[in-house]
């Protein structure tokens, strides 16, 4: 296919789906670079072999899962012309992202009692690693809320019609990406100790 043909509006459009995938595909390989840095530093003597995830982080895993399928449907009612239905699951989306992000502290809060610290001289390599890799994550997750707010005021002005669906799928695309994201992460950091 070549990427010069088409109308002027095909072209801005596959200039933006190419923009997003660069920045998904740069997003991937930093996040594949923490968690190489990860393995290798499991060598150091100072490792935690017995330390667990909280269990707030497999609660956020399942909410950040069902939020990919309510993002989902939404775009799917969206596109059949059901913008109220679509609004309804665009807010679930929403809200299911907040607590996803509240699970995510609490998670920390989780390891903070259990008596891991992130940072300071009682931390260590491994619960550090994991503040950064997950802190990494939630400044995703923070701009796919902000895509969320977008997407539910552009849909709030019916915007998005048969023929004009970029800014949805733009949004859900990188919704998706983001917890695909989350869900690698955590099976790494769960079954790679």
């Amino acid at each position: 296919m070549d990427l010069t043909q088409g109308t002027e509006k095909e072209k801005i459009e596959r200039s933006k789906k190419m923009m997003l995938w660069f920045g998904i595909i740069s997003m991937g390989m930093m996040f594949a670079g923490l968690t190489s840095a990860y393995v290798v530093s499991k060598n150091r003597p100072d490792w935690l072999k017995d330390f667990q995830l909280p269990s707030a982080f497999i609660y956020s895993t399942i909410i950040v899962l069902v939020s990919s399928f309510t993002f989902h449907f939404a775009k799917k009612a969206i596109k059949s012309g059901s913008y109220k239905r679509g609004t309804s699951l665009l807010g679930i989306t929403l809200v299911l992202g907040l607590a996803f992000i509240y699970l995510q502290f609490e998670g920390f809060s989780q390891i903070l009692e259990n008596g891991y610290y992130f940072t300071g001289s009682a931390s260590t390599i491994t619960t550090s690693f994991i503040y950064l890799v997950v802190m990494a994550h939630l400044a995703h997750i923070f701009a796919g809320i902000i895509v969320l707010f977008v997407v539910i005021y552009n849909n709030s002005k019916q915007r998005y019609k048969v023929g004009q669906m970029l800014g949805i799928e733009l949004g859900a695309t990188f919704w998706h990406f983001i917890d695909a994201l989350w869900l690698y992460l955590f099976l790494f950091l769960y079954f790679f100790r």
